[in-house]
């Protein structure tokens, strides 16, 4: 009997295992689940599955149910491997457990594969990360690059998306990952609805900085709220570091500092970032002309915006227009 019922929804499936952190399965179900089309239609069927159904122990002080076994990996089109605190993934040798190793051969090539926070290690220890970029939790990366020096980690992103595999830092990274996979598929309007929904903000780009200790500000410290405030007000000027620096009463220096600390990326990294989501919500929900969308976001120029599309996206303006525009 087939497990996924719905040939109109995606098909994800999680794989869980014993020691299974809570959090990061309802994070799959919650943002991959609630995504709908304009017209309300799901977009995705997502199943919990294990390597043998039956109860899975979490890593709190309560068990889950688990229906499927890996025969839903063989169905699926996406799979997403949460973490897991027992040490049945990747041992110290970096191997699998012959029941899970399995299990993921049963994935189909081209499948997309995605992780949460430690999940990376099975994706490792599989080889499905040899030679690509990937995350995992901060605390786990000394011990991650000890295991598998083939692969590109990258221990201070969010979360990385390298061809058809995906790998998030940790827990709470795991939402903005599942949010760049809907946004990825469906559009930026679409997975702001979800986040909306579910009261997350929609989108931390991937880069952005891990939260690893660092000195906590003060009652008093200033931060860059008003200066960023501002600017997504004003997507439309020809903004400078000066401009910034000025809703905040500071230097361009201070200001720089100030930012780096508060998102993990430079004004002018940001402030494109914004200029690339605004142009996208306009390509997606307005009938502007191209190049008003380009002077509505800031870029001038339509030649300016199709650079900077193609490097964040792959596609131009006009192309994620027709792929990603709204229907009833």
């Amino acid at each position: 009997m087939a497990v996924f019922t719905h040939p109109d929804r995606h098909p994800v499936a999680v794989l869980v295992r014993d020691g299974l952190m809570p959090m990061e399965l309802g994070i799959v179900h919650q943002i991959l689940g609630r995504a709908a089309s304009p017209g309300g239609r799901p977009l995705y069927s997502v199943v919990t599955c294990a390597v043998a159904p039956g109860d899975i122990r979490t890593h709190a002080d309560f068990t889950i149910g688990v229906e499927h076994g890996p025969e839903a990996l063989a169905e699926a089109s996406t799979v997403v491997v949460p973490a897991s605190h027992a040490p049945d993934a990747a041992d110290e040798r970096g191997r699998l457990e012959p029941g899970l190793a399995d299990a993921l051969a049963r994935i189909r090539p081209g499948t997309r594969i995605a992780s949460i926070c430690t999940g990376a290690f099975v994706l490792a220890a599989a080889g499905l990360l040899d030679g690509r970029r990937a995350t995992t939790h901060w605390k786990s990366a000394d011990l991650f690059a000890s295991l598998f020096p083939d692969v590109r980690l990258d221990p201070g992103v969010l979360y990385t998306h390298d061809g058809d595999v995906l790998t998030s830092a940790g827990e709470a990274s795991g939402i903005d990952l599942c949010l760049h996979i809907v946004r990825t598929d469906h559009g930026a309007a679409v997975a702001n609805e979800v986040a909306r929904h579910t009261v997350v903000p929609p989108h931390r780009d991937g880069g952005q900085a891990q939260f690893i200790p660092r000195p906590v500000p003060g009652p008093h410290a200033s931060s860059t709220a008003r200066a960023r405030a501002w600017a997504l007000d004003h997507l439309d000027r020809p903004l400078t570091l000066s401009d910034l620096a000025a809703r905040e009463s500071t230097s361009v220096r201070t200001l720089t500092r100030r930012f780096r600390e508060e998102t993990g990326v430079s004004p002018l990294q940001w402030l494109t970032r914004q200029r690339v989501e605004h142009a996208r919500h306009l390509l997606e929900q307005s009938d502007l002309p191209i190049d008003q969308v380009a002077a509505a976001a800031g870029f001038g120029t339509a030649a300016s915006m199709r650079q900077h599309l193609h490097a964040v996206l792959g596609v131009s303006p006009s192309a994620y227009r027709t792929t990603f525009r709204a229907t009833g």
